[in-house]
């Protein structure tokens, strides 16, 4: 079975950086959305590490428009599949301490990633 890993490495300057391995997989070609809000947001690119190899370096400059006071959460998916590689969390205005408000987020976005697959799957069983 082959595995596309994104780790992320900083957010830095409203950049989120990460490096993507895909070591067992031949001929891969990464085709990757940032989602925010159920919405593709533009300002992802990954460029190939050619001396690492099946190594790419990905950068997503997080847009100002969508910083509003609350959790605000961010997947990274692989567009073909919709699979959710990374994710993360920006939480603006008052300090939040011990906020499950994130996490709720996160699973409210995972949910909706897991509906639209289902249904994808009804689909294409039927």
């Amino acid at each position: 079975m082959s595995k596309v890993i994104l780790t992320k490495t900083r957010i830095q300057a409203g950049t989120y950086e990460a490096v993507l391995s895909a070591e067992t997989v031949e001929n891969y070609h990464p085709d990757l959305v940032a989602v925010h809000l159920e919405r593709e947001l533009d300002g992802l690119s990954v460029t190939e590490d050619a001396s690492l190899g099946n190594t790419w370096h990905v950068r997503f400059n997080i847009p100002r428009e969508v910083l509003t006071d609350g959790v605000q959460t961010f997947l990274i998916n692989e567009k073909p599949t919709g699979d959710t590689l990374d994710s993360f969390t920006i939480v603006t205005g008052e300090v939040l301490s011990d906020d499950i408000r994130a996490e709720m987020d996160l699973l409210r976005s995972e949910l909706d990633m897991l509906k639209k697959a289902f249904r994808r799957h009804c689909v294409e069983t039927a």
